[in-house]
């Protein structure tokens, strides 16, 4: 059958996460006069922040736990001493500022412009609700898509089968008509192959993955290939 809807990830697939993240925290560091190099920071944040989400996706933590745990460890693994309360207003800034910055991924408004026109087009996000639609909004992409998907809407994140099935609930479409486009392969790739839709893999770092049985591009205009 041929495609007719066309599932994107948000989060580090159109939108700049990292961009706008770092962004972010240069304006917390400011404003809260916190005297850490914003390098060195990032650097131990990041990959903690990705365990985070990990856990996140798999049910192990709790959105609180993972907005204060992942300020409070890397804190800690910078033996910088910030008190309970002023993590809990970082992270409340946090979510605040994020969705003011509005870097998206190259070629984002020329391949949306592009599958408009042919496709109708969706957003699956695990990323928190309140944020996500300030964050379309903010970079101007919201009025490309039909309907947005939260992982909080549904209950459970991707890559569990009943978010995807709730996204063809509510939009008309099924395994045999849709692709899944999203940067990770756990949550996007695999969650909706496992379904049996057909999904396309955002390599934008270009990282070496081995047995790959899916489409990898390492650009969005490299989705005109396929559709």
């Amino acid at each position: 059958m041929q495609i007719q809807h066309v599932f994107f990830d948000l989060d580090h697939t159109l939108w700049d996460f990292e961009k706008n993240s770092d962004l972010t925290f240069e304006k917390i560091f400011l404003k809260y006069n916190i005297k850490i190099d914003i390098h060195a920071f990032l650097e131990v944040y990041k990959p903690i922040n990705l365990n985070y989400w990990k856990l996140f996706r798999n049910e192990k933590v709790t959105k609180s736990e993972l907005k204060y745990g992942r300020l409070k460890n890397t804190f800690d693994a910078l033996n910088y001493t910030v008190s309970d309360d002023l993590i809990d207003l970082i992270s409340v800034d946090y979510l605040d500022f994020l969705p003011h910055f509005n870097h998206l991924f190259p070629d984002a408004f020329q391949i949306l412009d592009y599958l408009k026109n042919k496709y109708q087009l969706h957003i699956i996000t695990n990323g928190f609700e309140e944020t996500q639609a300030k964050k379309m909004e903010s970079s101007k992409i919201a009025h490309y898509f039909d309907k947005v998907i939260t992982s909080e809407s549904v209950g459970v994140k991707k890559p569990n089968s009943k978010v995807f099935e709730f996204a063809f609930q509510i939009t008309g479409a099924n395994k045999d008509n849709s692709i899944m486009i999203g940067d990770s392969i756990e949550a996007d790739i695999e969650g909706a192959l496992n379904v049996g839709m057909k999904a396309i893999h955002c390599n934008f770092d270009q990282q070496k993955i081995s047995n790959i049985n899916f489409i990898s591009i390492t650009s969005l205009i490299g989705i005109k290939q396929y559709l």
